[in-house]
């Protein structure tokens, strides 16, 4: 592992004990308003000064860094799930199955996904609450993030059907059943493994996309998206510098998670 990559490493590390610690950290929470220090710069008590309506930025960030480092690999489990459900069983199967599968994928593939969250988010009530509006987001962004993970996995589950070993243990009198869970799906884990650390951080700009767009995370709970939204304001680059905290770390986590990746695909190959 060379030094950029162990540098990937030291920052996800951080970045994630610092949001797991943000009840520590920031004991006062991301929906305290300060009205005395509306629109403060950083100081003593507020690391990152405070918002228009007076919470503190530092936690805000802590919290919403949470929200998304924590929910952004739960939707890729899903997406990787339905993946390997849909793409391995109907490549394993073959024929008029794997046929249709990649026709329902290739449907998925030809729409703009990004559009169908937008419009799915916006269908949603304007009072629903913040808890709400981040399962059914990253819910969402698992549900329609698997299709093309699934065209690899039916691939590669129709090239695992016809191996050798597969052949014997079919002869062997093994059911379909205990074949694919046994057999297939063990060789399977490398793709999937690829998919679900691929997943993270698109997860994650995909909320920030919704987010700065007005339609990620329901206020007053706090994401990298409305923390990137405040942004919308700002004049001049040099007047508050510290709104770019938000920005900076979104940037910093997903290259982190690239290098991280570059040096899985290399081991792979």
């Amino acid at each position: 592992m060379n030094l950029w990559r162990k540098l990937a490493c030291v920052i996800l590390v951080v970045v994630v004990c610092a949001s797991v610690a943000a009840n520590w950290l920031a004991p006062a929470g991301y929906a305290r308003q300060y009205r005395e220090a509306t629109n403060a710069a950083p100081s003593r008590s507020h690391w990152l000064g405070t918002d228009e309506i007076g919470r503190d930025r530092f936690a805000r960030v802590l919290y919403g860094t949470r929200i998304s480092l924590l929910l952004a690999p739960a939707a890729a489990l899903l997406s990787t799930l339905m993946a390997a459900l849909i793409g391995g069983l109907a490549g394993y199967l073959g024929g008029v199955w794997a046929r249709l599968a990649m026709a329902i994928t290739d449907l998925f593939l030809s729409l703009p996904w990004l559009f169908l969250l937008i419009t799915a988010r916006a269908l949603m009530p304007l009072n629903v609450s913040p808890l709400v509006s981040v399962l059914v987001t990253f819910l969402l962004l698992g549900l329609l993030g698997w299709t093309t993970a699934a065209r690899v996995l039916c691939t590669t589950a129709g090239a695992l059907r016809s191996a050798d070993f597969v052949r014997q243990a079919r002869a062997a009198g093994v059911p379909g059943q205990r074949l694919f869970w046994i057999h297939v799906m063990p060789n399977l884990k490398p793709v999937l493994y690829a998919q679900f650390w691929i997943s993270i951080p698109v997860f994650i700009l995909s909320e920030a996309n919704l987010g700065i767009l007005g339609l990620g995370v329901a206020e007053p709970m706090p994401s990298w998206g409305s923390l990137l939204k405040e942004l919308e304001g700002l004049v001049s680059l040099g007047d508050e510098p510290w709104k770019f905290v938000p920005l900076i770390l979104l940037v910093l986590v997903v290259m982190s998670f690239q290098l991280l990746l570059s040096r899985h695909d290399e081991v792979a190959a």
